[in-house]
């Protein structure tokens, strides 16, 4: 509440915008802009909002590598003889997917002065796709199989069976904390948190690029256990080591220690807060008089 978002959503980023040239439909906020550094081409604000545009976005789709899958479901014996094509394994359009829940895998049932009921489908039991579809199998799975795999069942189990493509693509995934999240799980089912780790696993997938990005993140330690903020953290450090600079609005002290520079904003919250309390390294803060963040920061030393 000491206005963290407010500064970096309505000033920082249309003011890089403005900068880079981008057209930005948020009102001027800010006078003048002045970046020094001529690294930085592109800007990418990594909020907590859902993947992808429908519920139908889930983890593979969003990384891509629910094609490379669907693809090597084509090349299996049975569904080279029955010329299955990739869009027979998807559930997006008609062909392999179930008719009556249209690949959704529950059926809902409108209520009026209630919320709606969500139902397994009674065709596919859940599965999303046809019968005939699901007797394609690859080392013993379905398509339904893989894609209720967690991505560390799912990097060990391609790269136990010679498809070290497909494992590769989807460890940063893990390496951003995500390896419990099921390869086929809905987005509105994610956290806003995950989700914000997914399109991080996403750019680190992308591997070295010429574009030299400013990534803006929003809290995205929320909810996370300590082991998988370190991990949250070395995705930081691999995005800094390609050329790339992170702005990150957090309150987890963890983070903050490890940042090059931190921007207090407070001394408290509404109307009590929206100042510079401090601006500095972690060193310096922690001998702050004025930062309430200081004292807590300075458990951490």
């Amino acid at each position: 509440g000491s206005g963290k978002s407010t500064l970096v959503r309505d000033v920082v980023k249309p003011a890089v915008n403005t900068f880079l040239g981008n057209y930005s439909s948020v009102s001027k906020n800010f006078e003048t802009v002045n970046i020094t550094t001529k690294n930085i081409t592109k800007l990418e604000f990594i909020d907590q909002n859902p993947i992808g545009k429908s519920s139908r976005s889930n983890p593979s789709t969003y990384i891509k590598v629910y094609d490379d899958i669907r693809k090597l479901f084509t090349r299996q014996p049975l569904a080279e003889n029955r010329q299955y094509k990739t869009g027979f394994f998807s559930f997006n359009v008609d062909g392999g997917r179930c008719d009556n829940c249209k690949g959704e895998g529950e059926t809902t049932v409108e209520m009026q002065f209630m919320a709606d009921v969500h139902l397994e489908c009674e065709h596919c039991k859940g599965k999303r796709f046809k019968k005939e579809i699901l007797e394609i199998k690859f080392a013993e799975k379905n398509i339904a199989d893989i894609l209720d795999l967690s991505v560390d069942e799912a990097i060990e189990f391609f790269a136990s069976n010679n498809e070290r493509k497909i494992a590769l693509k989807l460890q940063p995934l893990q390496h951003v904390g995500l390896g419990y999240v099921k390869l086929g799980q809905s987005s509105n089912t994610l956290s806003g948190g995950e989700a914000q780790r997914i399109k991080l696993a996403l750019f680190l997938s992308k591997g070295n690029t010429s574009e030299k990005t400013l990534f803006i993140f929003d809290e995205p330690t929320t909810g996370l256990h300590f082991h998988d903020i370190n991990k949250l953290l070395n995705s930081f450090y691999a995005l800094i080591e390609k050329g790339h600079s992170i702005i990150c609005i957090e309150h987890n002290m963890d983070v903050i220690k490890c940042a090059d520079w931190i921007i207090d904003l407070g001394p408290e919250g509404g109307d009590k807060g929206g100042k510079i309390v401090f601006e500095g390294t972690p060193e310096d803060m922690i001998k702050s008089r004025t930062s309430i963040t200081g004292k807590y920061l300075k458990r951490k030393f």
